[in-house]
């Protein structure tokens, strides 16, 4: 055991279970402190999770003190500068694990070489991940741009790794501060207190997810691939948050599924092969971080219409299944799946509004917001992106309300306005000319465009590029 300070940074690392880096400082080290970094800049457009940050910090910081380690929150306003001078001190080693977004690989390059120079020992860990991103690649050293070959090729990959052993997480000798500057996580919350709702849906723990997953896969799991689809049942894991924030490592979610012999198991671990690839994509073609990964629609004659993008943020666009996802979203910080391909094919197709206004407006109300998920997405909807849904694949929102939610219980349950519209109308209501039982206009808008129209139009602009 080294006499030196073991200094662990958590970033979406909050877990006992799986967490190579804490684990490894508190086996070299009699003593360990863990430090978090809140970047103010980083989290001024995602307002939903300084509420689960904030929460899992608050948790987080129960468990490590029962294990004698301080969990030390740390304002900074620059990672580099805030490094700079933490090594001016040389009584510490620096354990880390990995987040798979461009920018912040390129800081553990940076950081390494700083620590290399100063001579200060250090080591960067696997993140929540299956494989390293750049480890799954065509025969040829090239990337996929196409995930069907990309997880076949990463399944094998991952199946022929010998099996990962977590040292388990030391307690140690005693409690130490070592920074001057700590903040309080509720200094973390944003000031407005809208965020008290996301109470009643969610518990940002390690304890959570686990029992979320035992849930899933007892209850849940082998009907997945059928009933992942419906809004209005809980078919889904709900474990996206969890993932997201690192209260859960995706290889114990693997090894967990692999013990069971149900046949929905390989369509929810393509889910998360789905976040393998997005983070290969963005890493291999980080311009899409920023604009298309197709440039061909660099020239799509996209509309800008405030009115319209405030009625989608909103949940009034005047299709139900559409106000519904929005509505979730606003309530709860999460939105189902099948809606999400809902709501922002009507926002790039029906609107004809840029994608990019609506993965702005994802990442500020997600408490799942994962850059590559988001971008990824938002991109395979608007058809711009890698192994994307091709552009003319147009979601009739009519159509889809009445196949997801065909006894419209997942709309009622959201937009109260129609609670007493009859099942023939919940996704039509502007047939319905009983005022008596809704006035439509008033009390409910009418739809911002006609889908046929809409539809015609989109692909009008589509073929202009």
């Amino acid at each position: 055991m080294s006499k030196q300070i073991g200094l662990f940074w958590l970033r979406d690392d909050f877990r006992i279970k799986n967490n190579s880096g804490l684990s490894e400082a508190t086996n070299n080290h009699e003593n360990v402190s863990v430090f978090y970094l809140y970047n103010k800049s980083e989290f001024e457009n995602r307002e939903a999770q300084n509420w689960w940050i904030s929460k899992s910090l608050k948790e987080f910081k129960k468990k490590l003190n029962n294990l004698n380690i301080n969990l030390e929150i740390i304002k900074v306003d620059s990672f580099n500068i805030f490094f700079d001078e933490l090594l001016k001190q040389k009584n510490f080693c620096l354990y880390w694990n990995k987040v798979y977004e461009p920018k912040y690989l390129d800081l553990d390059k940076i950081l390494s070489e700083k620590l290399k120079n100063k001579k200060i020992n250090f080591k960067i860990f696997k993140g929540n991940i299956l494989n390293e991103v750049g480890e799954v690649l065509k025969s040829d050293g090239s990337p996929f741009k196409v995930f069907t070959p990309f997880w076949r090729v990463a399944e094998k990959i991952y199946h022929e790794k010998i099996p990962s052993n977590y040292k388990k997480i030391n307690k140690c000798k005693k409690k130490i501060n070592f920074f001057k500057k700590n903040i309080n996580e509720s200094e973390i919350l944003p000031k407005k207190e809208w965020y008290n709702k996301f109470e009643k849906y969610w518990s940002p723990t390690e304890e959570s997810a686990l029992k979320e997953l035992k849930t899933f896969i007892k209850d849940r799991i082998e009907n997945y691939s059928e009933e992942r689809n419906f809004p209005n049942i809980l078919g889904t894991s709900k474990l996206s948050p969890f993932i997201k924030h690192g209260q859960i490592h995706v290889e114990t979610i693997w090894e967990e599924c692999n013990k069971i012999k149900k046949k929905g198991v390989n369509k929810f671990l393509a889910e998360i092969g789905w976040r393998e690839f997005n983070h290969s994509l963005i890493n291999f073609f980080p311009h899409m971080l920023k604009g298309n990964y197709s440039l061909k629609f660099d020239k799509f004659p996209w509309e800008k219409n405030s009115k319209f993008l405030s009625a989608w943020k909103n949940g009034l666009t005047g299709y139900p299944i559409v106000d519904a996802g929005m509505r979730e979203l606003s309530k709860t910080g999460w939105m189902h799946n099948r809606v999400r391909m809902i709501v922002g094919s009507f926002l790039v197709k029906h609107l004809l509004i840029n994608w990019t206004e609506g993965e702005k407006f994802f990442k500020n109300s997600l408490l799942d917001y994962n850059q590559a998920n988001n971008v990824s997405g938002w991109q395979w909807v608007a058809g711009c992106g890698a192994d994307a849904a091709p552009y003319f694949r147009i979601f009739n929102p009519i159509l889809q309300g009445e196949k997801f939610d065909k006894e419209g219980s997942y709309v009622k349950k959201w937009v109260l306005e129609l609670k007493n519209v009859p099942k023939k109308f919940i996704h039509k209501p502007w047939e319905l000319k009983d005022e008596s039982i809704l006035k439509i206009g008033k009390e409910y808008p009418f739809p911002l465009v006609v889908h046929e129209k809409a539809r015609s139009k989109a692909l009008s602009a589509f073929k202009k590029i």
